[in-house]
């Protein structure tokens, strides 16, 4: 004979016990990135970019000049995936690739005069996103998370 077992319905529920990842990083920072990815594509959609497009071009806007490879470097992303993002980002004429004065060979990014309106309501949006997140944290917890995760994140790339 088969066990029976009793399932609850969703509503009542307890969370699910984290198991074995219970005191790993990656999976928290992973089910965090889900959320913050969807309400990021939905905050960005009526923009018609997604979050890598959203990021190319925040990083583009501060470095102008910067050259694709750094970009893919800053970016953790292989130069082959971040190409179509600034394909795309040229083709809505928020971004530009312009040859390096220095360097013939070497392409420098540059945001457009179009972006930056853009750029100031999509960061309004972005911001909503993180709402909750500061507000659920003092000013100096919400800095000191920003720290510790860009220092986690030195950690690890320089592994």
């Amino acid at each position: 004979m088969a066990e029976t077992i009793t399932i609850e319905t969703e509503e009542a529920a307890a969370p699910l016990a984290p198991g074995l990842t219970e005191l790993f990083l990656g999976p928290r920072v992973r089910v965090l990135w889900n959320l913050l990815s969807a309400r990021m594509l939905e905050a960005l959609e009526p923009f018609g970019l997604k979050t890598g497009g959203f990021s190319t071009l925040a990083l583009i806007a501060a470095n102008p000049g910067c050259s694709q490879t750094e970009l893919a470097r800053a970016l953790n992303m292989d130069k082959s995936a971040v190409v179509p993002i600034i394909d795309d980002l040229e083709a809505k004429g928020l971004a530009r690739r312009v040859r390096a004065p220095e360097d013939r060979r070497r392409h420098a990014l540059v945001a457009t005069e179009a972006a930056q309106p853009l750029m100031d309501q999509m960061e309004a949006a972005v911001a909503r996103v993180g709402r909750p997140i500061r507000e659920a944290l003092s000013p100096e917890e919400y800095l000191s998370l920003l720290g510790l995760l860009e220092r986690a994140y030195g950690a690890l790339a320089a592994d």
